[in-house]
């Protein structure tokens, strides 16, 4: 029978406590979110929704068609130049998802015959990007610059490593410095995902690469997403010019995929804007980050010292982390729960969000219910 062996494997990840549902929320949920990636508390901020809703009304509900037709705006090229200046780089590349973005970088730039040096902890988007590229990937140690200078050695010719800088499982960040260091020694480019580092990290929310001092080098890609800290949606590839316009001429997800919504270019625009009028915000996080994980260590959980905004808090088993995940959405908390495959060293965890615009109050009632509700 056709997919017959569909019914087989939805077995086995009902034995293993291993199953995903969808859960639509309210527009108005009760829940206090400590789940999103909306670190800045802007997804729903007046300025960010009108920007939105201004955008539609002026250019439409969808691009039309992909960038190279007629999905590129006169609003995408503003927010292109003013993401790239924001964040330190001479260009940018708008594309429809963070997905997107990463699957376009990795493609493009690790052509047959390359190398691709692949941190272990690295994002599902960037390992897709690995296997869709035509250069061959050597997966090296988390976190670990001799690991990747040792895949390095390994090879002559065109090599690039690839890493996240804010890993999202643990929240723990790249070492950049190093690995740019290495990757130079080696005449090798860097690409890496600042998913959870715009907006958080850096003199304002620039960024990772920005806070290491590594923005605007020649050898350095840098991948975001608008879909996180500027409350959007879509994501954007930063680096030299030259390497942009490879992109525009090269990368798949770019050429085939349809442009990104006006709407949510206009709200990741008003977004930035806001960003860069209230840099203050970047630090609220990072300090509710910081509160979060002295509180919960505090109660006696293991939870992991976070490098941006992300608290991991490791739990027993995949089974008890689901369970402890819906005791406290029964208590009103929305917290994320990681389980294998999503965490490759097979850990599950609870992972919280630190948003800037928690208070004290709330802050104080989410500890309270997770050291309530724990296995």
């Amino acid at each position: 029978m056709a997919f017959g062996w569909i019914d087989e494997q939805a077995e086995l990840r009902r034995n293993a406590g291993l199953v995903r549902t969808l859960r639509p929320r309210p527009a108005d949920s009760p829940l206090l979110d400590l789940a999103s990636n909306d670190y800045l508390g802007l997804a729903r901020h007046p300025e960010v929704t009108e920007g939105a809703a201004r955008a539609a009304r002026r250019w439409g509900g969808g691009a039309t068609g992909s960038r190279l037709v007629t999905g590129t705006t006169e609003l995408h090229a503003e927010l292109e130049r003013e993401l790239a200046g924001f964040c330190g780089f001479e260009a940018a590349l708008v594309f429809s998802s963070g997905y997107a973005a990463n699957l376009a970088a990795v493609t493009a730039l690790a052509p047959h015959g390359s190398l691709i040096v692949s941190d272990a902890g690295n994002h599902a988007s960037l390992i897709d990007g690995c296997r869709l590229a035509r250069g061959t990937t050597q997966v090296v140690a988390h976190a670990d610059p001799d690991a990747v200078r040792k895949a390095l050695q390994t090879h002559d010719g065109t090599a690039v490593a690839v890493s996240d800088t804010v890993f999202s499982v643990d929240g723990d960040a790249a070492p950049l410095a190093a690995l740019a260091q290495v990757c130079r020694e080696q005449g090798a480019g860097l690409v890496v995902d600042d998913a959870h580092g715009l907006g958080v990290l850096g003199d304002g929310g620039r960024g990772a690469p920005y806070a290491a001092g590594l923005a605007g080098a020649d050898d350095l890609v840098v991948t975001v997403t608008l879909s996180k800290s500027l409350g959007s949606q879509g994501g954007a590839v930063l680096g030299p010019a030259r390497v942009i316009d490879h992109l525009v001429n090269a990368a798949r997800t770019f050429i085939f995929d349809t442009g990104l919504a006006p709407a949510a270019a206009g709200a990741a625009l008003a977004a930035l804007r806001l960003l860069r009028g209230e840099p203050e915000r970047a630090a609220r996080a990072r300090a509710v980050a910081g509160e979060l994980h002295t509180r919960l260590t505090a109660l006696g959980l293991q939870a992991v010292r976070p490098d941006a905004a992300v608290v991991s808090v490791r739990a027993p088993s995949p089974e008890s982390a689901v369970r402890w995940a819906a005791d406290c959405r029964a208590e009103g908390l929305a917290v994320g729960c990681f389980r294998p495959p999503s965490v490759p060293d097979g850990i599950s965890r609870l992972r919280l969000t630190a948003r800037a615009d928690l208070s004290g109050d709330q802050i104080e009632r989410a500890v309270r219910v997770i050291g309530d509700t724990r296995p």
